[in-house]
């Protein structure tokens, strides 16, 4: 699509950024020959013609939302034009990087700093509050960094207008779950605060370099929302105890904007935020062992009558402990998964893993839904059902699939399968919310490597980088001989692995393989589960 005249007027130049909803593309006004940036509804290409409607819906709402608010920390936006079929916002160009990636890149942003953009984003808060506009989406990814310092907010997608019921459907949860305030998750109606509330886990991820809440599910997400306290900031400084007030967990306990305002500037000046102390509980630091219960995956967080933000000074980091995860990543992908696990390669995985279950007796099983007519990027065949996993995404397959899981959650990964004959054929998931590496293609090529070794006549037929669901993504396949002795399904085997990384570091990888007399329709299968797979989004 580069160098496309949009509208008869704005030339796309390159892509800026992309998220689950759509794409930016940095364009050329020639009309008042300035450049702007133009944002593309992607998102309706992979929705059924049912969401459409509510997704265009959106995007216009999000014109009319930013168009209300007149503050230099809001993008501006230009027109809202119909290109395709679909609307395309054109915007203010803004030169520089996400808080996203500045996290990404950095590792972690200063505290004096974190409070200099909290300060900003907040100003476009109240000033979006005072046109009577809830952002409900603000997250660093919304958060634009210019080269020249300003800070901006952006994305008003999802933003509610006061006044204004139809945006979403009864009962639907919109934004992202790491950022929700615990009201949204309960399914009370947001207000001023809930905003504040994403502000605060917006810094607190920028401080520590990881989002509070991120769990391996969506729905464990927003559990801990709900439940728990966010684990102690080591790098937060002064800011603490700003996060600590900002993430109270009922609205009416957290200070007002101009509060916050107070606080975070006092803090962007190199000083303690006296107001936010009152905030913080007082009395004796007591923390639950640093294990959690036994297999929950959850880590430790300060009882009731902690202080979650004791002074940081004078403190030894704790010695990093060795992540033994890589090389049972590796097995799993390759041994266990590429031998189509079913009889003695289960039991194998099971050993491997130290105990990791192999059964899916105590995982909610995804409930299947009828197709529509038309899916995403073309026909639903006939018979086939959407599955909502409890991993956090959805995908459309023949009705009658069972699922199992093969990789129980460790350390950020989880893996499930979905197959019609006990795993002879077979479609995987594999979600790594704490991956290896950062780009999945050398990461494939360590995994062609181990199959090398380990498969019998195993062969690559291609390897090639492309772009899935916006981002960079690596195709895989290739072909092996499965041993008797290795699965009850023997013969020549094939395979597509399909791997990708989200712009927030979590690593996807779709997986399928059957016996290769019956790749054909296994490929032709596996094309539909590509174009229907959602990710929940980040």
């Amino acid at each position: 699509m580069q160098g496309l005249l949009i509208a008869g007027r704005y030339r796309l130049a390159d892509t800026i950024g992309s998220g689950g909803m759509g794409r930016v593309w940095r364009a050329h006004d020639e009309v008042l020959h300035r450049a702007v940036a133009i944002k593309e509804l992607t998102a309706a290409l992979y929705v059924s013609e049912s969401d459409q409607e509510r997704l265009l819906h959106r995007t216009r709402a999000e014109a009319r939302a930013a168009a209300r608010i007149n503050h230099s920390a809001v993008v501006t936006v230009h027109d809202v034009l119909d290109h395709d079929a679909r609307p395309w916002i054109v915007m203010e160009l803004v030169e520089g990087r996400s808080l996203a990636d500045a996290v990404k890149q950095d590792g972690r942003i200063e505290p004096a700093e974190a409070a200099r953009i909290g300060l900003w984003v907040l100003r476009a808060l109240r000033a979006a509050h005072d046109a009577g506009v809830l952002h409900r989406d603000v997250k660093p990814g919304n958060v634009l960094l210019s080269h020249d310092r300003r800070v901006l907010l952006t994305d008003f997608g999802i933003a509610q207008i006061e006044g204004d019921t139809t945006i979403t459907r009864t009962g639907e949860v919109v934004g992202s779950v790491d950022y929700l305030a615990p009201e949204r998750v309960r399914g009370h109606d947001p207000g001023p605060a809930s905003d504040l509330w994403a502000l605060g886990a917006t810094l607190y991820t920028a401080v520590e370099g990881r989002s509070p809440f991120r769990r391996t599910s969506p729905l464990g997400t927003m559990q801990a929302v709900v439940e728990e306290e966010p684990a102690e900031p080591a790098h937060a400084g002064a800011l603490g105890p700003v996060l600590a007030a900002l993430l109270r967990k009922e609205p009416a306990e957290r200070p007002s904007a101009a509060e916050a305002e107070q606080m975070l500037a006092e803090v962007a000046e190199g000083r303690r935020a006296s107001a936010a102390q009152a905030y913080v509980p007082t009395g004796p630091v007591r923390y639950a062992s640093e294990m959690g219960t036994a297999g929950t995956g959850t880590r430790a967080v300060p009882t009731a009558a902690a202080t979650p933000y004791p002074p940081v000074t004078n403190r030894v980091p704790a010695a990093p402990v060795p992540r033994k995860r890589h090389r049972l990543r590796t097995f799993a992908l390759v041994v266990a998964l590429a031998a189509i696990v079913g009889g003695g390669g289960a039991v194998a995985l099971q050993q491997w893993n130290s105990g990791s279950s192999s059964s899916s007796s105590e995982t909610p099983s995804p409930t299947p839904t009828p197709s529509p007519t038309k899916g995403a990027q073309g026909a639903i065949p006939a018979g086939w059902v959407e599955y909502d996993d409890p991993l956090g995404f959805s995908l459309y397959l023949p009705k009658g699939w069972d699922r199992t899981v093969s990789i129980e959650e460790k350390d950020g990964l989880a893996q499930v399968d979905y197959s019609p004959d006990d795993g002879r054929t077979l479609v995987r998931v594999a979600v790594d919310t704490a991956p290896d590496y950062t780009d999945s293609y050398p990461h494939m090529r360590e995994l062609e490597t181990s199959n090398q070794r380990r498969l019998k006549d195993f062969t690559t037929l291609s390897m090639r980088q492309e772009i899935y669901r916006d981002q960079p993504s690596v195709r895989w396949e290739y072909t092996w001989t499965q041993l008797a002795k290795d699965s009850s399904f023997a013969g020549p085997y094939r395979a597509l692995d399909v791997a990708y990384m989200t712009p927030d570091g979590v690593e996807y990888a779709l997986y399928t393989a059957s016996p290769a007399s019956d790749w054909g329709a296994t490929s032709k299968r596996f094309t539909t589960v590509l174009r229907s797979w959602q990710p929940n989004p980040s």
